[in-house]
């Protein structure tokens, strides 16, 4: 078998070439400007909302105890993609060495599935709060809500270890060029040369089970929950209980949207990476609002 036919979990290569937006450099300085500030924006906020909620008593409640893991998430998410990013748009060696790919998409899919489940935990704490107020502090207690964290975090990492086992034992043929800003699991699968149909298959299968079936809990919640707020005869207290569960909806809406366009679409389709640039930015910057 000829070297160029080896699987790279023997003979990998050195470094992989990131084009980013090569075809468009004069966006360049602004996705630089777009994606340092909201770095540092995110970077701010989420330490912010881990540090008060734990130096407040008062905010010892589940709900603060979801958002500190989610503000954890996007500090572990930003750093593990962003400074990259951001040294990349800044040089002209647009590049990335091996292990460096690969401890990137390990990390960035982990948190990512993590993510998706600690949202839909949020649901239920949502609904439990406003469908059963009396039983709240019964049914939302501290070792459950640790137990759905625990299953959150090592269901992501479950998740990241399949994908890594059946991407490092992909073969790249000599070609090491990624249309892309950064490393991921979907864009090191089309720069192989080999037969993807298992890797594409999994993908697929594990993208569906942690983005679309955390999503339809949450939208089942929060059926229940509008149903149960409509009831409510005060105008306030319908005010209070949509205003309690607004900027979860916002969150939601802005992790999942972008990651349903960069994950759910057909292999042959492949997302705009400026485009991909801009929902990340989004991403990273989202619990923001809940600082309202």
């Amino acid at each position: 078998m000829s070297s160029d036919n080896q699987s790279y979990f023997w003979d990998p290569p050195k470094d992989f070439i990131l084009l980013g937006i090569s075809d468009r450099p004069w966006l360049e300085l602004p996705l630089f400007v777009v994606l340092l500030v909201s770095y540092v924006l995110a970077m701010l906020g989420n330490i912010a909302i881990i540090t008060v909620s734990q130096l407040d008593p008062q905010l010892h409640s589940p709900m603060y105890i979801f958002l500190s893991h989610l503000s954890f998430l996007d500090l572990c998410y930003t750093t593990t993609t962003v400074p990259q990013m951001l040294v990349n748009m800044g040089s002209s060696q647009k590049t990335i060495s091996y292990g460096g790919c690969t401890v990137q998409y390990a990390i960035f899919h982990w948190l990512g599935c993590t993510e998706c489940i600690v949202l839909a935990a949020m649901a239920l704490d949502r609904y439990v709060a406003i469908c059963e107020p009396l039983r709240y502090a019964i049914i939302m207690h501290r070792p459950l809500c640790q137990q759905l964290v625990a299953t959150a975090w090592l269901s992501g990492f479950g998740n990241s270890l399949v994908q890594v086992i059946l991407t490092v034992k992909l073969p790249f043929c000599g070609q090491q060029v990624l249309n892309n800003f950064f490393c991921e699991v979907p864009a090191m699968i089309k720069l192989s040369c080999a037969d993807t149909t298992v890797n594409d298959a999994t993908l697929a299968v594990l993208v569906a089970f942690f983005v679309l079936v955390p999503l339809a809990l949450i939208l089942l919640s929060y059926g229940f929950i509008a149903r149960a707020v409509l009831r409510i005869q005060s105008s306030r207290g319908r005010h209070k209980a949509f205003g309690t569960c607004s900027s979860h909806l916002l969150v939601v809406s802005l992790f999942y949207l972008p990651a349903i366009y960069m994950y759910l679409q057909p292999p042959s389709i492949t997302p705009d990476v400026h485009n991909m640039s801009l929902t990340h930015s989004l991403i990273y910057n989202k619990h923001l609002f809940f600082m309202d």
